[in-house]
């Protein structure tokens, strides 16, 4: 059976749904995130779970070697449209290496981590990312908070757009952060889940230590604030370190 994300985010109602997503908020986010790593622009990035890649496409915009990767084909060959000499897509599963590849800066955002039924599967990512990021490279992990998250769980909402009423719910199944999405369209009904574990920082803290990255840094917000309980996100700059 096919894992939730590998059917959802190959839909167009999944880009729908978020159609309004920030777009000024996030390339703040990589402003402030690259003037505080002093990220230099001979760095080769890679926009690991990239979507239709609006990141990677601002991180090139900057002047930065950029390549992103989904596991979506549907998402890729829409960022494909934007493709240059120095910005680059293709699809590829984030747990699995990437072969003849080497990285300075990875960066894995908007909440595109612990999707997997196998909570082992986390750790084998890290693992991959580790192989192709260069000595010294680093990893900037945006996850939601999930301590807030869970303390202000709203079970319970409908979204309209674009003429289709998303009815959406929200559940905390086996230490993950379970979203319902019920739809209709066109006669049709529809019905898709989103998954994540709920991570804490202790989590992730453990899970770097195991597979040979050392945290620098946390910040709570997009403003690059110190991380805390309340904080909006958990964002997490790690540092490979030699095994």
């Amino acid at each position: 059976m096919k894992e939730w994300f590998e059917s959802w985010f190959d839909t167009p109602y999944y880009h729908i749904l978020y159609k309004n997503r920030d777009h000024s908020e996030a390339e703040l986010f990589i402003r402030n995130l690259f003037g505080e790593l002093n990220t230099s622009v001979e760095s080769k990035v890679l926009d690991l779970a990239c979507g239709k890649g609006r990141h990677a496409i601002f991180v090139n915009s900057l002047g930065y070697d950029t390549t992103g990767v989904d596991l979506s084909q549907e998402s890729i060959e829409k960022a494909k449209l934007s493709a240059s000499d120095s910005l680059h897509f293709f699809q590829h599963d984030m747990r699995e290496p990437i072969q003849d590849a080497k990285f300075d800066l990875v960066l894995n955002l908007f909440t595109s981590f612990g999707y997997f039924q196998d909570k082992s599967h986390n750790e084998k990512m890290l693992t991959s990312i580790h192989a192709y990021l260069g000595d010294n490279g680093r990893l900037v992990i945006d996850f939601l908070n999930a301590e807030k998250v869970l303390n202000e769980l709203v079970v319970s909402e409908n979204k309209l757009v674009d003429g289709i009423l998303f009815k959406i719910s929200k559940t905390v199944e086996n230490g993950a952060i379970v979203k319902d999405i019920r739809f209709e369209d066109d006669g049709k009904k529809y019905h898709f889940q989103e998954r994540v574990q709920a991570l804490s920082i202790s989590d992730f803290e453990v899970m770097l230590e195991r597979t040979n990255f050392e945290i620098e840094a946390s910040y709570g917000n997009y403003d690059l604030a110190d991380y805390n309980s309340n904080s909006e996100r958990l964002i997490i700059v790690a540092k490979k370190v030699k095994k």
